[in-house]
């Protein structure tokens, strides 16, 4: 696949504050990269970085193959971009808003247009400054998901959006992701990056602690076990990788590293078990290590 981001050893500091320290990653055509962090690590100042809003100090990024600083104009007419909090003209309707951004963009679809707004539920004929956040919200994705672009940056898009309008959210970037766009989403809501990224980069005081797909990256992390059986299962409890052990009503539930869980089945398997259940990490489990472990360094 075609690298569309191609970022390198980026750094930025605001004054004495080290925003940006090294970050590295790359977003593919054909691929949903998730881009995650705790407040203050870094994730809105690359994303501005990346859209030629500030200048990095050091190392380089590219989109399109061009450099994000000098070339921003010519890369903006192949990009849609989608903030958290969208501000819009107050006096102008939902509707002509949408129509002017798409007409600055250049490759807007009308048919696109009325789709999403039906999708949407939006009432585009009220005027912006009688729109809910999450309406507003709704006309920034409308309007950045009515034009053609071959890469889409979405911070925090579904912010005020309730659970229907994420779903459509999410089922309208799995369309871009099959037509082979490439999307850099950046949100809080982890089971939405969990169900859209193909890959995850975790940054934390301005550093990428943590890169890959879901799958290589739950090893991180442990799997909960729950499961009832006949005999004592206190053995269990002694095995290297096992956390959290507990018994209660008659089902026993821990935590175990996943290069023990072969030998948690071998001694389980002696046990006469009626019901074994083991549910593997989530995103949110991962991302919460590198935030306890945040605070445990300072």
């Amino acid at each position: 696949m075609d690298e569309i981001i191609k970022v390198s050893g980026l750094q930025k500091n605001f004054g004495k504050t080290k925003a940006l320290s090294d970050v590295n990653f790359v977003v593919k055509a054909g691929e949903v990269v998730g881009f995650i962090g705790p407040n203050g690590s870094g994730k809105s100042t690359t994303i501005r970085i990346l859209l030629g809003i500030i200048k990095c100090d050091n190392g380089r990024a590219e989109i399109f193959g061009r450099d994000v600083w000098k070339d921003s104009l010519k890369i903006h007419e192949r990009v849609s971009y989608v903030p958290g909090d969208v501000a819009l003209w107050p006096n102008l309707t939902g509707g002509e808003i949408i129509d002017l951004f798409m007409k600055l963009h250049g490759n807007g679809s009308k048919e696109k247009r009325d789709y999403l707004i039906e999708r949407f539920e939006l009432d585009p004929k009220k005027k912006a400054k009688s729109y809910s956040k999450g309406n507003r919200q709704k006309v920034g994705l409308i309007a950045a998901l009515a034009v053609d672009s071959d890469l889409y940056i979405f911070d925090e898009p579904t912010s005020g959006l309730d659970p229907l309008m994420e779903a459509v959210f999410q089922e309208e970037v799995a369309k871009i992701k099959e037509a082979g766009k490439a999307i850099l989403l950046s949100s809080h809501i982890l089971s939405e990056v969990e169900r859209l990224a193909d890959k995850v980069v975790i940054i934390r005081q301005g550093k990428v602690v943590e890169e890959g797909t879901l799958d290589e990256l739950r090893h991180l992390t442990r799997s909960t076990i729950t499961l009832e059986c006949e005999q004592d299962s206190l053995i269990l409890k002694d095995i290297n990788g096992v956390h959290d052990y507990l018994v209660k009503d008659g089902k026993v539930t821990f935590s175990v590293d996943n290069e023990h869980i072969n030998n948690v089945l071998k001694e389980a398997s002696k046990l006469n078990v009626k019901k074994f259940e083991a549910v593997p990490p989530t995103l949110e489990d991962l991302f919460l290590t590198h935030y306890e472990n945040q605070f445990n360094e300072e």
